[in-house]
C-alpha cells in the first residue's frame, strides 16, 4: 500500500509531499494542476523509464519518493526477500533524475538499478491512465491481458525466451550457409593449388641444388679440359709440380747430411708432395664425375622453370611455397569446421524448434480456456457497470505461415512468434442486435473506460496488486454511469487501496479520503498543492465540480447531500 509521497522539482511541481491511506482516495482539482504528473511521477518511481524532460524548469535535479507498506507473505514481500531487504522494513523506493549525471535509484538507502526496481514493482501497483486506454484499443495489447488473467505470464516468458535463444541460431545458420555457399568457389580454389604443389614433390633447397647442377652440366668440356690442365701441371706434364718437388727434396735430403738442421724442411717438402699426390688423385676422381648430359641438362631446366613459376605464384622460395601449403591445410580445416558448425547450429535449432512449438501448443491450449472465462466476468462486470445488455468475447486466431515466414519459425502450417502461435482480439456489442466487432471501431469514450474498470477489476485479483491508481476513468461518461463506476471504485477499494483522479463528482462522492490539487503562484513560479480535506472543505469541492466557479447555497446543499447518499 503507498503511504507516503514525496516529489520535487518534477514537471511543474516545486515541493509536495503527501499521506495516503486505504480504501479509495480521490483526487480532485481544475484541469492543469498536475494531476496527471502525480501518475507519471508513480510510474517512474515504479520503474518507468526517466528523461531529462521531467525535471522542472530551472532545476538540475528533479526527486521522487515513495514509501509503500508491504504485506508480509505477499509476491512483492517474496522478490524484495529475493533482491535481499527485509519488506518489514516497509519499501522505500527514491528515484533522481538529473541534468548532468546519471540518474540514481535507491531502495531502502541501497543504490539499485532499474531492472531491480522493475522485479521488486512488478506486483506492487497498478496505474490505469491515458496510455492504458489507448493501449486496451490496440490488439497486440489483448493477449497480454489475457496471458495476464490467465496467470499464463511465466509460460509466456518461456516462450518468448524459446523464441529468442532460436532466433539468433536461424540467422546464424543462414549466414553460415551464405559464407559456405561463398566458400565454394574459393575451396575449388584451394583444392587445386594444393594438388599442384603436393605433385611437385618440393624439397626444401632443392632449387639451390638444381642451378648449381644445371651450371656444371653447361659447362661440362670447359670445366674437364681446365682439371686436365691441372691435372697436367701437378703430375702428368714435363717439370710438373710433383716432380719439381720430388728434385727439391733431393737437394735438401743432400745438403742435411751437412746441416742436420734442415731434416725439418725436408720433412715438410715430403708432406707436401704426399699432399699434393692426393690433390690430384681427387682431380682425377673429380674428372671422372664431369658429366657432358644434355638430356639431363634439360630435365633439370624443365624441373627449375617449374620450380620457378610455384614460387611465382605462391612465394619467392621453395620455403615459401611449402608454408602456403600449410595455409592452404589451415584454411581448409576451417572450411571443413564451419560445415561441422552448420550441422551443429542445425541440431540447436531443431531441438528449440521442438521445445518452441511444444510451449506455444501449450500456451495456446490455455489461452483458450482463459479467455472463455475473461470473458464471462468482463461481461458480468460490464453489467454491474451499466451495460447489462452489452455482450464481450474474446477471438483467437492461429498465426498461419506464410511464404515469408521462416521455415525454421513454421510448426502444423502454424508461425511461430515470440508470443506463441495465438492473436487475440476484444470484441463488443455493447447493445443488443448489434453485431461483435472489435473495441477499437465501435466502442465510445464512455463504454471505453469501463471496460477499462471492468478488466482493472478482474486483473487486480490475478496481478496481486495491492495499489489501483485510476486516471481519467470517468472519460465520456457522466450521471447515472458515473454513479456506477463510483459504487464499483468503492467496492473494488475494499480489497485493495484505491486511488482515483477525476472531474465528476458523481465519482468523487465515494471516497473514504479526498485530496484537492490546486496550484498558485509564489515567487515568480507556478506552485502545486495536495491538501487532504475535512468533511467542510470537501463539501466545497464537490460543489465546485457541481457549479463550476459560482458556488450557491443550493448548490452546496446539493453537494451534501451527494456526500450523504454513497449507498
Amino acid at each position: 500500500m503507498l503511504q507516503e509521497l514525496s516529489i520535487k522539482n518534477f514537471a511543474i511541481i516545486d515541493d509536495l509531499h503527501v499521506r495516503f491511506s486505504d480504501g479509495l482516495t480521490i483526487l480532485t482539482g481544475e484541469t492543469g494542476t498536475g494531476k496527471s504528473i502525480i501518475v507519471n511521477a508513480v510510474n517512474l518511481l515504479l520503474g518507468s523509464r526517466a528523461t531529462t524532460k521531467h525535471i522542472r524548469t530551472g532545476s538540475d535535479t528533479a526527486e521522487l519518493e515513495a514509501l509503500f507498506q508491504i504485506t508480509q507473505g505477499s509476491k512483492i514481500a517474496a522478490a524484495m526477500e529475493t533482491q535481499g531487504y527485509d519488506p518489514a522494513e516497509g519499501l522505500l523506493i527514491r528515484r533522481i533524475i538529473s541534468r548532468k549525471d546519471k540518474h540514481s535509484i535507491t531502495i531502502n538507502g541501497h543504490v539499485a538499478t532499474g531492472q531491480v526496481l522493475s522485479t521488486i514493482t512488478e506486483n506492487l501497483a497498478s496505474v490505469s491512465g491515458q496510455h492504458a486506454h489507448q493501449g486496451l484499443l490496440k490488439e497486440d495489447q489483448h493477449l497480454l491481458v489475457l496471458d495476464r488473467y490467465g496467470g499464463l505470464i511465466p509460460l509466456r516468458d518461456r516462450v518468448y525466451r524459446t523464441y529468442h535463444d532460436l532466433d539468433p541460431l536461424i540467422r546464424n545458420l543462414k549466414a553460415l550457409r551464405a559464407s559456405q555457399a561463398r566458400q565454394a568457389e574459393h575451396t575449388d580454389l584451394l583444392e587445386f593449388q594444393r594438388t599442384e604443389i603436393l605433385q611437385a614433390g618440393l624439397t626444401p633447397g632443392e632449387d639451390a641444388a638444381l642451378e648449381q647442377e644445371r651450371k656444371r652440366l653447361r659447362h661440362g668440356e670447359a670445366l674437364y679440359q681446365t682439371m686436365q690442365d691441372a691435372l697436367g701441371m701437378l703430375y702428368s706434364n714435363p717439370g710438373a709440380i710433383v716432380e719439381s718437388l720430388g728434385e727439391v727434396k733431393k737437394h735438401i735430403d743432400s745438403a742435411q747430411s751437412i746441416d742436420p738442421a734442415l731434416a725439418e724442411k725436408a720433412e715438410i717438402i715430403a708432406q707436401a708432395t704426399i699432399d699434393l699426390e692426393d690433390v690430384t688423385e681427387g682431380l682425377r676422381t673429380y674428372i671422372d664425375t664431369i658429366e657432358i648430359d644434355e638430356s639431363r641438362l634439360e630435365a633439370i631446366e624443365t624441373r627449375l622453370f617449374g620450380l620457378q613459376k610455384l614460387k611465382r605464384k605462391y612465394g619467392q622460395s621453395l620455403e615459401d611455397v611449402l608454408s602456403h601449403l600449410d595455409t592452404i591445410d589451415t584454411d581448409l580445416a576451417e572450411i571443413d569446421t564451419g560445415a561441422n558448425k552448420i550441422a551443429e547450429t542445425e541440431a540447436m535449432i531443431s531441438k528449440l524448434h521442438d521445445r518452441l512449438a511444444k510451449q506455444s501448443r501449450e500456451l495456446s491450449e490455455k489461452r483458450h480456456k482463459a479467455a472463455s472465462t475473461l470473458a464471462g466476468k468482463v461481461v458480468r462486470e460490464l453489467s454491474s457497470l451499466g451495460m447489462a445488455q452489452a455482450e464481450f468475447q474474446i477471438q483467437l486466431e492461429e498465426t498461419r505461415a506464410n511464404d515469408r515466414t521462416d521455415p525454421q519459425l513454421v510448426a502444423e502450417s502454424l508461425e511461430l512468434t515470440e508470443y506463441g502461435i495465438d492473436r487475440a482480439a476484444f470484441l463488443i456489442a455493447p447493445n443488443v442486435g448489434e453485431a461483435l466487432k472489435p473495441l477499437a471501431h465501435i466502442i465510445s469514450g464512455g463504454e471505453l473506460s469501463r471496460v477499462v474498470l471492468a478488466l482493472k477489476a478482474i486483473l487486480a485479483q490475478t496481478e496481486s496488486v495491492e495499489t489501483i491508481i485510476f486516471d481519467e476513468v470517468d472519460a465520456g461518461i457522466g450521471g447515472r454511469i458515473a454513479e456506477v463506476v463510483g459504487k464499483k471504485l468503492s467496492s473494488l477499494s475494499i480489497h485493495y487501496q484505491t486511488i482515483c483522479i477525476t472531474h465528476l463528482p458523481q465519482i468523487a462522492k465515494f471516497g473514504n479520503h479526498h485530496i484537492q490539487i490546486s496550484k498558485h503562484v509564489s515567487r515568480g513560479r507556478t506552485v502545486t498543492v495536495m491538501k487532504p480535506l475535512a468533511e467542510k472543505e470537501r463539501v466545497a469541492e464537490i460543489a465546485r465540480m457541481l457549479g463550476g466557479e459560482t458556488i450557491t447555497p443550493a448548490t452546496l446543499e446539493h453537494a451534501r447531500e451527494m456526500l450523504d447518499r454513497t449507498d
